[in-house]
């Protein structure tokens, strides 16, 4: 990827929404009226079946402020950069157009749970 390129063309963004940072291990959204963040994080696969041999993973959570606090909660992991960029723009593009304004963190969580993220990592056989 260009390192001037966006990994979402913003044409292709929700309103409000806009990248607030970029590297190689991580990527942030940021609303511009609202206390919330999507991010997609690059990390070690704990919880993938150790046959699948991945050396890394992606992360995606939300951010957002209670009082003083921030929080992060997890929305899912999925295996590739280009699916965690997916996921990013699927979980901007539901709260757009489930919640008109996401400021409750409870119906964000609820939205962002209904989101079907492409190429998750299997989890561990039991």
């Amino acid at each position: 990827m260009c390192p001037d390129q966006h990994p979402i063309p913003r044409e292709a963004l929700p309103p409000g929404w806009g990248l607030s940072e970029r590297c190689d291990d991580c990527i942030v959204y940021r609303h511009r009226s609202l206390p919330l963040e999507l991010i997609a994080d690059r990390t070690v696969p704990t919880h993938s079946h150790p046959g699948l041999g991945l050396s890394c993973c992606w992360e995606l959570k939300h951010r957002y402020l209670f009082g003083d606090r921030s929080i992060v909660e997890q929305v899912g992991c999925v295996s590739t950069r280009r699916a965690a960029v997916d996921g990013l723009r699927e979980c901007m593009h539901r709260l757009h157009d489930a919640v008109d304004e996401p400021t409750d963190p409870i119906e964000v969580q609820a939205v962002l749970d209904r989101v079907s993220l492409a190429d998750v990592i299997p989890e561990r056989l039991s």
